[in-house]
């Protein structure tokens, strides 16, 4: 207990407590269809019950699970029926708008920090572009690039960059203002230019910030992805299994396992963000990966 994975077992744990007993009374209508005398068994049946049926409102963690293991494991890998197909169409378009969005948001610091015009001019428009509802843009986006031919990728991919690039300006304009003022007097006392100062000093400072940024930007993007595909009728995507499962009420496991296949992803990607920042961190001479 005194580690971390004593604390997350319990709250998991706790978790998972809370969510069977809360499948009995969500799921009371569609008990009462598949057991119209359940008044007649003990409040044990009802609950083994409750927590087994395929249509109810609150699938139980269980449930998911086996369906998840069936939807990745068990269906051929590029079969409309695999989630594992779903999820690589997803991840195209998450990871495009995630380059995309991750190179855009440091063009902004990096011209935000070095020149005062384009901290007055860009930083309030930054801000003001994440009210913007995506649902709003996602129709927007598909009739104007539909018109041009672009392919479905594109608007998805636009959509992912637009929460992508957010997080990612906010934390590099944090991390490359951080170095304080007897570091940046020390960098002009050796004549330092200021590219020189750019890439010895602000630089390095601002490393710990993107990768911060950039596990909340590769969330955002799945998010992003998700969002687009649903208003679209996208034929291919865990959006378009979440739109089926919320539809189709003999598809309901289908939604919550799209819906925890792309937490999953999101924490796969962010494992792998982390990895690479501790690997930077140790070559950057941080002790233990962490400044």
């Amino acid at each position: 207990m005194a580690g971390k994975t004593g604390p997350v077992t319990v709250v998991v744990l706790a978790i998972f407590a809370v969510w069977y007993l809360a499948c009995l009374p969500m799921n009371a209508d569609a008990l009462q269809r598949a057991m119209p005398d359940a008044a007649n068994h003990s409040l044990l049946e009802r609950f083994l019950a409750s927590i087994n049926l395929p249509d109810g409102k609150l699938a139980a963690p269980h449930q998911i699970i086996v369906a998840m293991f069936q939807g990745i494991f068990l269906e051929p890998p590029l079969g409309r029926r695999s989630l594992v197909y779903h999820a690589l169409i997803t991840l195209s378009s998450a990871l495009s708008g995630f380059v995309l969005g991750a190179v855009l948001g440091i063009v902004l610091a990096v011209l935000i920090v070095h020149y005062r015009s384009m901290n007055k001019s860009l930083m309030p428009w930054v801000i003001i572009s994440q009210t913007i509802p995506i649902l709003a843009l996602v129709p927007l986006l598909n009739a104007i690039l539909g018109k041009l031919g672009l392919p479905i990728i594109v608007p998805k991919a636009l959509i992912a960059t637009y929460l992508c690039f957010f997080p990612v300006t906010v934390g590099m304009v944090k991390g490359l203002t951080s170095p304080d003022v007897m570091q940046l007097d020390l960098m002009r006392t050796y004549d330092a230019s200021k590219w020189q100062t750019f890439w010895k000093l602000r630089w390095p400072a601002a490393t710990p910030f993107l990768f911060a940024s950039l596990k909340i930007a590769i969330a955002g993007c799945i998010v992003g992805a998700i969002v687009a595909e649903m208003p679209t009728g996208a034929q291919g995507g865990l959006g378009s299994r979440l739109l089926a499962g919320y539809q189709y009420n003999n598809l309901r496991l289908v939604l919550w396992a799209a819906l925890f296949t792309a937490a999953l992803l999101s924490a796969v990607l962010i494992s792998i963000i982390a990895l690479i920042e501790r690997r930077t961190m140790v070559a950057m001479g941080v002790r233990g990966g962490q400044e």
